[in-house]
């Protein structure tokens, strides 16, 4: 008898002040781990965009945020790719040299690692992003002038391509205190909640992989930057990870055949334990779908999955999830490789 696949989903919300996740790719050596023990592994641009550094995984399926809700609600596929026809979208508002450090970005990930980028547009229009902070202390934003956005990404669809990077131009922000404390390990990434908002809309309106870069100063020296943020110090821009995610990203399909994932064929989700109040998170637990909750990684939420109603095995660390995952898959309890099982219930 063939086995069935081993598929898991790794969230980790983007803007929240995730202590792993949170940053600049930090995430990507828990996405790295958890790819060992599964056929396949669903997570998003949050965990795997590392700014100039990235990682391919050829069974590791890069998801925009809007879609990954979508695939767990059980209203869209994946269908795996060999290689997309990826179009860039510039912000108007990009000053010219910043938009040739992009193009050159893009050249160089064209003919360094072979990546499908065909073509790019600048929109008509500013995009006018602007950053905002909620009283939770998570992190959103608003774009001016959505429509030039969409306007731009429908002449790329109807000239072949089916996968969007975006880079907009986000405020410089180089005093600011929230911008102090992110560099040095602590906080909220201020940009993640615009980014988020940038690709929701894209997929949202054309049902294709997007992922954003931010268009941004390059920051002065500062030799006490954390190693988890170090990664966006690197250079004048975070689009080449977001070029790699996007080149084998799965397309979204209504289609039911042996080619497509569905939420159903989900054996496991890990997540932050402080923060399970997620949209696809509550789809996931109305299936069979085995939940793991990391108490390591802290946010500034406080939504413990178990007040709303979700079944949870609560783990300290991705170390011990990673061991939960290893049972799950091999058919055994996990609870059997500790001492304390307890005897089998009666049911009256």
């Amino acid at each position: 008898m063939t086995q069935k696949p081993y598929s898991a989903v790794l969230i980790i919300p983007t803007g929240i002040g995730a202590s792993i996740g949170g940053y600049a790719g930090d995430a990507l050596p828990v996405a790295k781990a958890m790819a060992q023990i599964c056929d396949r592994l669903i997570t998003h641009p949050n965990v795997m965009n590392g700014a100039s550094l990235y990682w391919q995984c050829p069974n590791i399926d890069y998801v925009e945020g809007y879609a990954l809700d979508k695939f767990a609600g059980g209203e869209w596929g994946l269908e795996s790719v060999t290689q997309n026809k990826i179009g860039l979208i510039l912000d108007k508002s990009i000053e010219t040299e910043l938009i040739y450090r992009h193009l050159q970005a893009t050249d160089a990930v064209r003919t360094t690692l072979g990546i499908n980028v065909q073509e790019y547009i600048i929109t008509d229009e500013p995009l006018n992003v602007e950053l905002r902070m909620a009283e939770s202390g998570t992190s959103w934003g608003t774009i001016g002038n959505p429509e030039s956005l969409l306007r731009a990404g429908e002449k790329l669809i109807n000239n072949g391509i089916n996968a969007l990077a975006v880079v907009a131009r986000f405020p410089d922000d180089s005093d600011s205190q929230a911008l102090e404390d992110y560099r040095h390990g602590s906080g909220v990434d201020a940009l993640g909640g615009a980014e988020a908002v940038i690709s929701h809309l894209l997929v949202r309106e054309f049902q294709i992989p997007c992922a954003h870069a931010p268009a941004l100063s390059p920051l002065p020296l500062d030799v006490s930057v954390s190693p988890r943020s170090a990664a966006e110090e690197l250079g004048y821009t975070f689009l080449p990870c977001v070029l790699v995610g996007l080149n084998k990203a799965p397309q979204f399909t209504l289609n039911q055949n042996y080619h497509t994932l569905w939420a159903k064929d989900i054996d496991t989700l890990v997540i932050p334990a402080s923060a399970g109040g997620g949209s696809g998170m509550l789809s996931f637990s109305g299936l069979n779908t085995q939940i793991i909750a990391v108490e390591d990684n802290k946010t500034v939420l406080n939504i413990p999955p178990e007040l709303l109603g979700m079944k949870v095995i609560r783990v300290k660390s991705y170390l011990e999830a990673l061991g939960v995952m290893v049972t799950h898959r091999a058919g055994i309890r996990y609870d059997a490789l500790n001492s304390s099982i307890k005897s089998i219930k009666s049911r009256n």
